[in-house]
């Protein structure tokens, strides 16, 4: 061990983002580097994001987790895709689902063959029957990827939907088994070293002091850390993203078990349906310019499939991130980071990203400004990235029946955006 190796790292914050950075760091460094989480019951936590990306797994794996103990202790079900109702137009339905659609064709993705033979025959099937995901979808069936190359049973992913407080709670236990220091206490202040600025420790209201070498901050929408010390600014995407609030209420599980999300756009935003084991995750996401608390209260509750389970939950936001998520010797990771609503089940992908990266470019205690350069860029090009594949969902609807809707068609769009619809309907090819 050096002696200008990182000793002790401070996460400030539990939850998914606290328990998800822990874990992994627990599991990969040294053991003469020490892990610290602060976090208090007084705060509660958003806990909302119960849908994944099939990246999911990965992570799990990484770890070690065995699948069966996970899925039995954080309610979990099984996740395909994600079907959209009422987002093109009324009546209008369509499958994420997630995988390939099919085969390559002569070394041609085979979506651009479908769209040439959609246009000379009008009975061809829908796009969706190419996907082994969207088809066992459709007939709420699920099987794992077996893995097996070439062959129908591993041309598609799979994620989960589950509990986000069981998943915090589960990879607590798991963190605090590998060493994991747990500190209960609410956090009073910050102290700084007077000539670099590094944060050397924090002040709990009882008087403890918790010193490190790294900081994470994990502390959600307050970004005590990153904001609150180091005043790393905003990037606002508001005009592009209106929807600012958001409801969320469990209700009783219905039969059948659906492996999917379900996203139905409603007057002014969107509701969101996640099955698990005991119960079903429902939310209303929209913006209150153009709807009431009450109506889309209203609204989230006449939809619901199963008795309500409590009053509906109310969460404010607004969509961005921070410039900068990490400064000198503190790095934000999860929502004290950025914010881009859940249509696409992105929320705990970025986690996963932003712990990788840290792993990755991990720091000794001088935390080199190149370092925190690199990590910021492949950040913020994540967050613009997922950004754009969300604006693209209010952008290219047809619907018209709502002023939000009018205004989400004429809205202004990043030039990244616009260069990817320009280059797929004038030559039927995706830009990554």
């Amino acid at each position: 061990m050096s002696d200008k190796a990182i000793r002790t790292i401070v996460i400030v914050g539990g939850g998914t983002a606290g328990w998800m950075t822990a874990a992994p760091l627990a599991l990969k460094l040294p053991k003469t580097c020490e892990v610290v989480l602060v976090e208090s019951a007084e705060i509660g936590t958003v806990g909302v994001g119960e849908a994944t990306l099939p990246t999911i797994r990965h992570f799990n794996i990484a770890l070690g987790i065995d699948e069966a103990d996970f899925v039995r202790k954080t309610q979990a079900s099984f996740k395909l895709g994600i079907e959209f109702k009422d987002w093109g137009h009324v009546g209008n339905r369509f499958f994420h689902g997630f995988g390939d659609f099919g085969p390559a064709i002569e070394n041609r993705p085979a979506y651009m063959y479908w769209l040439r033979l959609s246009r000379v025959f009008k009975d061809m099937p829908s796009y969706e029957q190419w996907s082994m995901a969207t088809m066992m979808a459709r007939s709420n069936r699920f099987m794992p990827p077996q893995d097996e190359l070439p062959s129908i049973t591993d041309a598609y992913s799979s994620a989960y939907h589950f509990d986000a407080g069981l998943y915090a709670a589960y990879l607590r236990d798991y963190a605090t088994r590998r060493g994991v220091k747990r500190i209960e206490g609410m956090i009073e202040h910050v102290e700084q070293h007077p000539e670099t600025g590094f944060i050397t420790a924090l002040k709990l209201r009882d008087g403890r002091r918790v010193e490190g070498d790294l900081f994470v901050d994990c502390s959600g929408f307050r970004g005590l850390l990153i904001e609150g010390v180091y005043q790393a600014g905003y990037e606002d995407w508001s005009a592009m993203l209106p929807c600012n609030s958001a409801l969320a209420v469990p209700c009783a599980k219905v039969d059948p078990l659906t492996p999917y999300t379900t996203s139905t756009a409603k007057a002014a935003g969107w509701t969101w349906r996640i099955p698990l084991q005991h119960r079903t995750g429902n939310g209303h996401v929209y913006c209150d310019g153009y709807t009431s608390d009450d109506e889309a209260a209203r609204v989230l509750l006449e939809g619901l499939d199963g008795e309500a389970q409590g009053e509906p939950r109310q969460l404010r936001f607004t969509t961005g991130r921070r410039r900068k998520s990490w400064v000198k010797n503190c790095v934000a990771i999860g929502l004290s980071g950025g914010f881009l609503e859940p249509l696409e089940s992105t929320s705990i992908n970025f986690i996963e990203n932003a712990v990788g990266w840290l792993l990755q470019y991990f720091p000794n205690r001088e935390c080199r400004p190149e370092l925190a350069d690199e990590f910021n860029r492949l950040v913020a090009q994540r967050y613009e990235y997922v950004r754009d594949f969300i604006i693209m969902h209010y952008k290219l609807t047809d619907r018209t029946d709502t002023e939000f809707w009018r205004y989400c068609a004429n809205m202004p769009i990043p030039d990244t955006l616009r260069h990817q619809i320009e280059t797929f309907r004038e030559t039927g090819r995706v830009v990554v």
